[in-house]
């Protein structure tokens, strides 16, 4: 496993501050040039491959009336996707991120996890393996994203499991959903807690409530630290199922960014729980990765800058 090079990182931040410009006046750029850095090994990081990996999976809860869409709609949006006609498809061709869409059974959702556990070991080890297996070992960056209709309500559950408090502190609106719907969503993630209340480790609360597309994001994070690929989580969804992780390992989520705040309540109270500071804030709550795919765009402007400036030396000023 690697860990952040304390040495690239100083010499990225040296680098910084002989730029033609006051110190600090790039505010987060510099922040986000010096973190690619120490996680590239080099003092002056570059991106000439970002893998965006979508994985997709359906939820037996749904079956509790949590979501105003029928659980077809993630197969529809599956293909949506391999055509080319959903959001990230356009946010990752601005950003230059190559697409990879991911379905895992969707014509078998998990269990409902307020009747049982929503994952057997089998299941849970192969959706994490998927997910390890879809990492591109020559990536410079790991973009993270997903699609599973009910998935907002299972994200809630992860994260009231791995972080404490009630389902009320962790429940959104999702995909829009109404009142009674919100109800439904709030009675359900009650339910799980109280049935899976003795689920304490990573593996126990991801197999307790789901998803395989949240397994699979797990899998993915795990293995872009064994490589030393910095990440970026997409919202809500994705930033609780990778927060998981950090049951196990406290520092299990350093090389990764959160690409945005997302405009999910419960995703203000999990970034800072996770001590980070999303890349963007942009009020979306759409998912498929599309809040990291527009993070990606500024840290291509913080390497643009950290490498394509010059010195004051190079400059001839002062």
């Amino acid at each position: 496993m690697k860990d952040f090079d304390t040495q690239a990182a100083a010499a990225a931040r040296n680098r910084q501050a002989e730029l033609t410009k006051p110190p600090g006046s790039l505010g987060r750029l510099e922040e986000l040039a010096v973190f690619m850095a120490g996680w590239q090994g080099r003092a002056r990081p570059r991106i000439d491959r970002a893998q965006a990996l979508v994985f997709a999976g359906n939820h037996g809860v749904c079956a509790q009336g949590v979501n105003p869409f029928p659980v077809e709609v993630t197969a529809q949006m599956v293909e949506n996707f391999r055509n080319g006609g959903a959001a990230i498809n356009q946010l990752c061709r601005l950003s230059g991120a190559d697409l990879q869409v991911i379905a895992l059974d969707l014509d078998r959702p998990t269990a409902d996890f307020t009747q049982g556990m929503a994952m057997e070991t089998a299941d849970l080890v192969a959706s994490i393996q998927t997910g390890k297996n879809a990492v591109d070992p020559q990536a410079d960056v790991i973009l993270l994203g997903e699609m599973g209709i009910g998935n907002s309500t299972v994200a809630a559950a992860l994260a009231a499991a791995t972080f404490g408090g009630g389902a009320e502190d962790w429940v959104g609106p999702g995909t829009g959903a109404d009142d009674d719907i919100l109800a439904r969503k709030i009675a359900a993630v009650e339910a799980g807690l109280k049935r899976h209340k003795g689920a304490t480790s990573a593996a126990s609360i991801l197999g307790s409530y789901g998803g395989r597309e949240q397994a699979a994001i797990c899998g993915a994070v795990i293995r872009a630290r064994e490589l030393g690929i910095p990440v970026i989580l997409d919202g809500f969804i994705c930033t609780a199922a990778a927060g998981v992780l950090v049951i196990n390992d406290r520092n299990a989520l350093d090389h990764c960014l959160i690409g945005h705040e997302s405009a999910e309540p419960g995703h203000r109270r999990l970034v800072a729980v996770l001590g980070k500071t999303p890349v963007v804030g942009l009020d979306m709550r759409l998912g498929e990765g599309t809040g990291a795919a527009v993070a990606l765009m500024v840290l291509r402007a913080a390497l643009e800058c950290h490498n394509g400036m010059a010195t004051f030396a190079e400059a001839g000023i002062g």
